[in-house]
């Protein structure tokens, strides 16, 4: 689980309800017309510009982006340079093993090519291929979530709207100024909140641990394509280290230096 993504959320969250709890009971900022309204209008403009299948995408990527977390690229160097000692000294069949213990399909998968015998540059295809699509999902959660974060104040405005509106044409009757009112200032709250403390905090994670991956799994594809050619140990690991910024290299600990 990625720690900061989620206390960052709740974090935000608590703080909302606290500060709304030091002027007015919570129930003040609940108006069943704003909620259809920003909500409800939010979601359906989402329908009418992408996919169901996009959106239901969107959510296993908000997921991801929540739930999941990278490993180190000292790490991977490390489990790589080893895995280049292991087929320097056994032949590349010794991996057959090591392929089970990968929980990275993408590793797991350049390393069963280079396993099968298959060239560099179909072994480079196909990985690349994967990784572009990897991006291009990415991105279109990302726009899904941009969208939801312009939308949201949009429909938030509309609503505010509709409530003066409302205000203005019942000015004779008390009780349907305060409804009005209610549902002009509270649309713009929940438009401002689906936007700043979800969509846009969560849109700017997703494009950071995308970069992050892209990062990752290409230094993986240069690793699985060293060990397919058979390079030394400590030539694969100062290839890698290249990824690594000269303050983290220090970090990786492998077979070949023992």
């Amino acid at each position: 689980m990625d720690i900061s993504t989620v206390a960052g959320l709740v974090l935000n969250l608590a703080l909302l309800t606290y500060s709304i709890m030091l002027g007015a009971p919570l129930s003040a900022f609940y108006d069943l017309p704003s909620v259809l309204i920003v909500f409800g209008g939010t979601a359906f403009y989402l329908v009418t510009q992408f996919s169901f299948g996009h959106i239901g995408g969107m959510f296993t990527v908000i997921k991801k982006t929540v739930l999941s977390k990278l490993p180190s690229q000292a790490e991977e160097i490390a489990r790589l340079v080893n895995y280049a000692n292991l087929a320097r000294r056994e032949g590349l069949l010794a991996l057959e093993e090591k392929v089970e213990e990968v929980h990275d399909e993408f590793q797991a998968k350049g390393l069963r090519m280079v396993i099968d015998g298959l060239p560099a540059d179909t072994i480079r295809g196909v990985l690349e291929n994967e990784l572009y699509f990897l991006q291009d999902r990415h991105s279109q959660g990302k726009k899904l979530l941009d969208t939801a974060a312009s939308a949201a104040p949009a429909m938030g405005m509309l609503g505010t709207l509709i409530g003066l509106v409302a205000m203005l044409r019942n000015m004779s009757d008390p009780s349907a100024i305060g409804v009005g009112m209610a549902v002009a200032l509270i649309t713009t709250f929940y438009g401002s909140f689906i936007a700043n403390v979800i969509a846009l905090p969560l849109a700017g994670k997703l494009e950071r641990k995308s970069k992050d991956e892209v990062a990752l799994k290409t230094l993986m594809i240069e690793g699985v394509l060293a060990i397919q050619a058979g390079d030394k140990p400590q030539l694969v690991e100062e290839r890698l280290k290249t990824f690594l910024s000269p303050r983290r290299r220090a970090l990786v600990a492998t077979d070949a230096k023992k």
